[in-house]
């Protein structure tokens, strides 16, 4: 299939979509990750993976990347329909704070509001992806094995 979206639905007890996360959710708040549920997984589906990118960041990286990498979580059985708030259980990749777990939003001051987009993916494939790895890395390995993927918006701004 590849990164197509997918008819899953991407849900959080902790903001609306398109609305303002929470400031507890921000990384100059509490820091903690919201919770997330997804349904409709694709049949096959053997682990999931999640992560959250702001694409409204004045960053790019030397590969032409844009924007900020927020969360990348991975390994998470494919039962699982729910993240809870402030999870710490699973394989954490690295984000652009170049820590591992969440990191939440931190746009510049004045710089309006951004998007964050949280992203769960399908793999037909077992959790058993090594930790620490980034995006593109994380990317890269999952591509062939993706069933389905759908996203949350959020917005945030300081």
């Amino acid at each position: 299939m590849g990164f197509a979206p997918f008819d899953m639905k991407v849900t959080s007890a902790d903001f609306k979509p398109g609305s303002q996360l929470p400031a507890k959710h921000a990384y100059d708040g509490g820091n903690v990750s919201p919770s997330l549920f997804w349904d409709k997984v694709p049949e096959g589906t053997r682990s999931i993976g999640v992560f959250c990118h702001d694409p409204d960041a004045p960053k790019t990286s030397d590969q032409g990347q844009y924007g900020f990498v927020h969360w990348v979580l991975y390994n998470i059985p494919a039962d699982q329909r729910k993240l809870e708030e402030g999870v710490t259980a699973f394989a954490k990749g690295v984000n652009d704070f170049g820590e591992a777990g969440y990191g939440g939003p931190l746009p510049p001051e004045g710089h309006g509001t951004h998007h964050y987009y949280f992203w769960v993916v399908a793999l037909d494939v077992e959790p058993d992806l090594p930790d620490g790895l980034d995006l593109c890395e994380f990317l890269e390995r999952i591509e062939p094995h993706t069933l389905g993927m759908n996203r949350l918006v959020g917005t945030y701004e300081r």
